[in-house]
């Protein structure tokens, strides 16, 4: 019995945690930039390029979590071989 429509179910979970968890992530670190802006503005150039590049890993790992996310969702279930009841078993010679 094959149980696709739970890896899609996961697969739909898994994404949703995976953009939430990144949207956490980006609206934290816009956060501390913009509050470092405004503590000490001449800092606002080095804070930016900063904050830029930490958002770009944040969305490069995102983007990874969600292939791998579907790539497990459409995963072709692997073929496990069904032994025989024993009645089938016996050989008639």
């Amino acid at each position: 019995m094959e149980y696709l429509g739970l890896s899609y179910l996961a697969a739909g979970f898994g994404a949703g945690l995976i953009v939430f968890g990144a949207a956490l992530g980006i609206g934290k670190l816009a956060t501390g930039a913009l509050e470092g802006m405004a503590r000490q503005p001449e800092l606002s150039g080095d804070l930016r390029t900063a904050m830029i590049i930490a958002a770009a890993l944040i969305e490069g790992f995102t983007f990874f979590a969600l292939v791998v996310t579907f790539m497990l969702a459409t995963k072709a279930p692997i073929a496990t071989p069904v032994e025989k009841p024993a009645a089938e078993q016996t050989e008639v010679k």
